[in-house]
């Protein structure tokens, strides 16, 4: 499969459960550091706040979700592609959908999660601030990242 074959759409009902999934899915590789509990804990902020408060677009193929974005306003809120689906271009294709609609964005990835940072410093994501603490006060340093239209 190509690039070209993924579609950018908004979601329909029941795909929810889908993006779930796929989230739960990435985030136990890219934030296996979180602890397993902590995951289980941020899924049901997922499903029940973050999915239902971001806007979002979803990368499928044959009309699967394979991967979504969530932004508030111009910024991530939360990018994740499943496991098997990364590597290719489902990523760059939501990122591009969402600088194409927003122009200049902003992220916070944890600095523990190497990939993600390599990804967005790929795409011209620069630096812009750090912090020691995640959003709950926890040890986790994030990076706060902006690329410019």
């Amino acid at each position: 499969m190509t690039q070209s074959d993924i579609l950018i759409r908004a979601p329909r009902p029941g795909d929810h459960a889908r993006l779930s999934a796929i989230w739960y899915t990435a985030s136990r590789e890219a934030h296996g550091f979180l602890g397993e509990d902590r995951l289980r804990a941020q899924r049901k902020l997922i499903e029940t706040q973050y999915l239902p408060g971001s806007e979002l677009w979803l990368a499928c193929r044959q009309d699967r979700p394979m991967g979504f974005i969530g932004l508030l306003g111009a910024f991530i809120g939360g990018l994740f592609v499943a496991p098997e689906q990364q590597g290719q271009g489902i990523g760059r294709a939501l990122v591009a959908h969402a600088a194409g609609l927003k122009g200049r964005l902003e992220l916070e990835v944890y600095s523990a999660n190497a990939r993600a940072c390599a990804f967005y410093r790929g795409l011209g994501f620069v630096e812009v601030s750090r912090r020691p603490d995640d959003d709950e006060g926890l040890p986790f340093e994030t990076l706060r990242l902006r690329r410019e239209a």
